[in-house]
């Protein structure tokens, strides 16, 4: 299952394991990203707060944790090569794995439609 938050974030959602990351349209925004900070693996996310911080040619932004959990997997690629979350946001691109407090919270994000409407 594919959710959205408003502040950009996608997360894949599997046996309450979220994949998250940012989404094309935040990507596209922000242009060739030239550095990316992400969180330790361990570390205790709460939703909204601070979870990565991303740096293109244009500006820094930070990536924030769309539900509370705790992180169990970072994508070291996007460390070594940035460009991964421009060329593929959605996929190879992606920023941390979460295990999520509580599932049920996901369904309160938004669907993809949902996430076409706000960007419209």
């Amino acid at each position: 299952m594919l959710k959205f938050t408003a502040e950009h974030e996608w997360l894949k959602l599997e046996d309450g394991l979220a994949t998250v990351g940012i989404t094309t349209h935040a990507a596209e925004q922000l242009g060739d990203l030239v550095f990316v900070e992400l969180p330790e693996v361990g570390a205790e996310l709460v939703k909204d707060g601070n979870a990565a911080t991303v740096e293109s040619v244009k500006a820094a932004s930070d990536v924030y944790s769309p539900l509370d959990g705790e992180v169990t997997e970072v994508n070291q690629a996007i460390v070594d090569d940035p460009s991964l979350v421009n060329s593929d946001p959605q996929a190879a691109g992606w920023f941390f794995k979460l295990k999520l407090k509580n599932v049920a919270d996901a369904d309160a994000l938004m669907d993809e439609a949902a996430y076409k409407e706000l960007i419209g």
